[in-house]
């Protein structure tokens, strides 16, 4: 699988989402065993959120990266009601408690609140210099944002992209690529099926002899920089995830799903889920 560069260290561009996770006991041995497998698989990079499951998935990774931990490269996010100098330092100590780790090797604020930027940039730093995160960006920031932000120090920006939304392509996706901002897509695969039902998709999928998922995880791929954080708990679609960095889409596959889902050609409000 291919690597790039986030935060000084070379991760997978798939990599395990684990949004839903942690809300129902009942699967949390599920879950566990299925990120543990996707480590195996390669899947190396886990991305959760103190939001998901309000801790819960992060108890669940961390029960999944238990005697691992060297092998993986882990990502989590800081609500912003947290993201004061003080607050973003006290909440990455209780996601540290959580996961079962010294160390988050990528923090992000999930998405902009009431604090200043430079506040919570100010916690990040602070938690940078204690070697309790190796980096920091942020998730659910439109152009204006990074302006206002500015990159230094920034390392990704986490945001939803796949066929269905793409507005990103207009202005964000290329000014992050020319600063060499790597992308982190979620929800890659859309949300409730709906995307991976697509009539494009299934015909681009016949043809290559794959799943639609798979197509849409090259198709988000095709684009340099892009690191796409699948959440699967199937050990059949863990596989197929880690399979799809390596289809490669046709001309003719490009044009068929652009059809359907037309690029953009003007400014869109950022999607968000």
């Amino acid at each position: 699988m291919g690597t790039l560069e986030l935060a000084g260290a070379q991760v997978p561009v798939i990599g395990q989402g684990t949004w839903r996770m942690g809300e129902d006991p009942g699967q949390r041995r599920q879950e566990v065993a299925a990120l543990r497998q996707g480590i195996e698989l390669g899947l190396r990079l886990i991305d959760t959120a103190e939001m998901y499951g309000e801790g819960g998935a992060e108890e669940v990774v961390g029960a999944a990266i238990a005697g691992l931990r060297e092998q993986v490269f882990l990502v989590s996010k800081v609500y912003p009601h947290n993201a004061s100098r003080r607050g973003v330092v006290a909440a990455c100590e209780r996601s540290l408690k959580r996961l079962g780790t010294e160390r988050i090797d990528l923090y992000l604020l999930h998405w902009r609140g009431q604090y200043p930027l430079a506040e919570t940039v100010a916690g990040f730093e602070r938690l940078r210099e204690q070697g309790k995160i190796g980096g920091w960006g942020v998730s659910n920031f439109d152009l204006d944002d990074l302006h206002e932000l500015g990159v230094a120090g920034c390392a990704t920006n986490q945001v939803l992209y796949n066929p269905h939304a793409r507005g990103i392509e207009f202005d964000l996706l290329p000014w992050q690529q020319e600063r060499r901002m790597p992308l982190m897509a979620y929800c890659p695969l859309g949300q409730a099926g709906q995307l991976l039902r697509q009539p494009a998709l299934r015909q681009v999928a016949e043809a290559h002899g794959v799943t639609p998922a798979q197509v849409a995880l090259a198709w988000a791929l095709r684009q340099p920089g892009l690191i796409a954080i699948p959440k699967a708990v199937d050990a059949a679609h863990l596989r197929l995830n880690a399979e799809a960095a390596a289809l490669q889409l046709h001309g003719e596959d490009l044009a068929l799903i652009d059809s359907a889902y037309p690029a953009p050609t003007r400014k869109q409000p950022l999607a968000m889920v």
